[in-house]
């Protein structure tokens, strides 16, 4: 099924707060971005959702503190690990990250944020292949 193989020009992006309005104003913040958002509510089920997902998502969005055997630290290395092409920005309002804690190629940043932040870190960070258009376009 050749159609298939067509990919969107729409990039995924995985959000992960254990907070729901945390979780639900990272999504709307993503989608103004250009992204469609996938959302998981803790790490242990961010990463039980990766292996459907993993191929359509360019950026995992998460914060560190959240219940389950998966924080948002450990949630990074994997997929680092794993899935070496989708991005990674960790964000936490308690924690600063010490060495080691995240992978080499992920990106932090500290709460509160707003979307101008975000949208300003994923532009600085993100590769410009995997740049939705509205942050392209953006000055």
């Amino acid at each position: 099924c050749s159609a298939r193989m067509k990919t969107s020009t729409v990039p995924y992006a995985l959000a992960v707060d254990d907070d729901p309005f945390i979780l639900m104003d990272v999504t709307a913040i993503l989608e103004d971005a250009g992204f469609r958002t996938y959302e998981a509510d803790n790490g242990d089920a961010a990463i039980a959702m990766l292996p459907e997902y993993a191929h359509t998502i360019t950026l995992l969005f998460s914060d560190v503190d959240m219940p389950g055997d998966t924080n948002g630290f450990a949630l990074a290395h994997h997929v680092a690990e794993n899935y070496p092409w989708i991005e990674i920005v960790i964000g936490s309002g308690h924690l600063q990250p010490k060495e080691g804690d995240l992978p080499e190629k992920a990106t932090f940043v500290s709460k509160p944020f707003n979307a101008q932040m975000i949208h300003g870190h994923l532009r600085e960070t993100l590769p410009d292949g995997k740049l939705p258009e509205p942050l392209k376009n953006a000055v």
